[in-house]
């Protein structure tokens, strides 16, 4: 059975952990904190939980004024890596303007003798260096995200902005998991969610009892509610490791 809401993970979590054969000693509330927490962690370091694109934007007085883009409310952002701009007024001039790549590098090397092919691996070194110079000597617009007032800080001078122009911003947002295509392909059904939280559920559970280790029961049964404690902080250790080895891409280095 696929998990397709909180509700389902919820239960699949707690049948996980042995219910309704065992009882699992673990509020709603508590229960309701768990899944947040690893839905939490899930969408901040999982490549799965966030996906990357792009938004355009047309600056307008106040943004150049303020030097800062404030950006809509509804967008769950978790990093701002770069601004790209599209028509500042001083950017991409003169020498490394398009028009004369164009004329300098497409048109001429595509007419030197050998032909298309025998100058195509001259062409893309030469726009390689190209590119660097371009970076070296015009610079790379800086930024800082605000991601408390999804508000980006433009470390630009004023004199590159002009009114009207479009910068494009590429970002890094938190998936929603009640979007789905199928429900095999559900947030609330990824493995790694499905496990994490089970063990967030674990340790929350032996937490509540760990004030009743070592007492007897009626019966003559005795509570090791510390063995459940530890052993959730085992299991959480193992899908950590689990993750570094196989999933976990790595640090970002964002620009900006």
């Amino acid at each position: 059975m696929y998990s397709t809401s909180k509700e389902e993970l919820m239960d699949y979590c707690l049948r996980a952990l042995g219910h309704p054969v065992v009882e699992v000693n673990i509020d709603e509330e508590q229960l309701d904190d768990r899944i947040d927490e690893a839905l939490q962690w899930f969408r901040e370091h999982h490549p799965d939980g966030s996906r990357r694109y792009y938004l355009k934007h047309q600056l307008t007085q106040s943004d150049i004024d303020n030097q800062t883009v404030d950006l809509a409310d509804n967008l769950d952002l978790t990093a701002v890596v770069r601004m790209i701009p599209m028509s500042f007024s001083n950017a991409h001039s003169g020498w490394f303007s398009d028009a004369w790549q164009l004329m300098a590098y497409t048109i001429s090397d595509f007419t030197r003798s050998g032909g298309i092919l025998g100058d195509l691996a001259h062409y893309e070194q030469m726009q390689q260096n190209l590119s660097l110079l371009d970076m070296k000597l015009g610079g790379t617009p800086q930024i800082t995200f605000d991601r408390q007032y999804n508000r980006v800080n433009l470390h630009v001078s004023k004199t590159n902005l002009k009114v009207d122009d479009y910068v494009i911003f590429e970002v890094y947002g938190i998936r929603n998991p009640d979007e789905t295509v199928n429900e095999y392909n559900s947030l609330w059904n990824h493995r790694f969610l499905k496990e994490y939280a089970t063990a967030l559920i674990k340790r929350q559970w032996g937490s509540n009892l760990i004030k009743f280790d070592g007492m007897t029961l009626p019966g003559g049964v005795t509570v090791n509610s510390r063995l459940i404690y530890e052993d959730a902080l085992a299991d959480i250790e193992r899908i950590m490791e689990r993750f570094r080895n196989e999933e976990d891409e790595g640090p970002m280095f964002f620009m900006g």
